[in-house]
């Protein structure tokens, strides 16, 4: 487990950055512990569910409607109606929670609320490949409580909860032992390029690729961090997130074992510059991000 700024310090680093305390810029790690307020074996069975229906849209792909929030942002069917579902069950059985999902938006309550990804890795689900997956996180008073990632197509479920822990499909995980940069396996993307921005992540990948051994992108930031967790993969990094693709995943890989901290090593979840690693190798990447 991971301990996340307190709410002052986060505010703090925040504005000495220049950015605005929002929470979609810096969420914090839980730092004590609340009775569980919800079922896990409820949250799976609807998620999953959740899962089966964009399944049913990734095997008919032809038929899937494609639309462009943004020249190279896309939304499709398959985002929409996975997200009016999980909005409508989590509803149904937590009315006492508010919701913020990527297409919907957010209700009235953001003090306690559920925060959604329908699908993290829409290009790559509109193309047939099978990293992308659902995102759902429970946030009550800004801490992260519960999170949990679902990939359909590798039927993969990660979840977890706050100060027990992480786990997938069941199973504890933890992330990895590697302690030299050098030999390291890691992951990142390219958010920065999809809105054009001219602080972009090309000449950090370039110096990190130069120095590690394996480079991987997979195309959904909720993914990657539970391959951190998993040990899979020994750290990930991107900017220009939001905290509906990273908080459920950040939480996973946390509760793994991992760090979560901005580009400085400020710790935190700041979607806008996120750095997870298995905590081994923290102090070899900060110099070169």
């Amino acid at each position: 487990m991971i301990d996340f700024l307190d709410a002052q310090k986060t505010q703090d680093f925040a504005l000495k950055s220049g950015n605005k305390p929002h929470p979609a810029n810096a969420t914090l790690l839980p730092i004590r512990l609340l009775p569980m307020p919800i079922s896990l074996t409820v949250l799976e069975n609807v998620i999953r569910e959740a899962g089966s229906i964009a399944l049913s849209y990734f095997k008919d792909l032809k038929n899937l409607e494609v639309a462009k929030k943004s020249p190279r942002d896309l939304v499709t069917d398959a985002d929409v109606a996975v997200e009016a579902f999980l909005q409508e069950s989590l509803a149904k059985h937590y009315p006492q929670f508010g919701f913020w999902g990527e297409e919907s938006g957010q209700s009235a309550n953001q003090s306690s609320r559920w925060i959604v990804d329908p699908i993290d890795g829409t290009h790559s689900f509109s193309r047939g490949q099978y990293f992308w997956g659902i995102s759902v996180a429970l946030e009550i008073d800004r801490e992260l409580i519960f999170g949990a990632v679902y990939a359909p197509a590798l039927d993969d479920y990660y979840a977890a909860e706050k100060g027990k822990g992480a786990w997938k499909n069941g199973q504890p995980i933890t992330v990895s032992n590697e302690s030299n940069l050098a030999d390291a396996m890691v992951a990142t993307g390219f958010a920065c390029l999809r809105s054009y921005l001219k602080e972009n992540n090309l000449q950090r990948f370039c110096r990190i690729a130069e120095i590690t051994t394996g480079q991987r992108r997979f195309g959904s930031a909720a993914i990657d961090l539970c391959l951190v967790a998993d040990g899979q993969v020994d750290a990930f990094w991107e900017q220009e997130l939001n905290l509906y693709d990273v908080a459920a995943g950040a939480l996973i890989a946390g509760e793994a074992g991992a760090t979560v901290t901005d580009f400085q090593g400020n710790k935190g979840l700041f979607p806008k510059q996120i750095l997870v690693t298995n905590g081994k190798i923290l102090n070899q990447i900060l110099p070169l991000m």
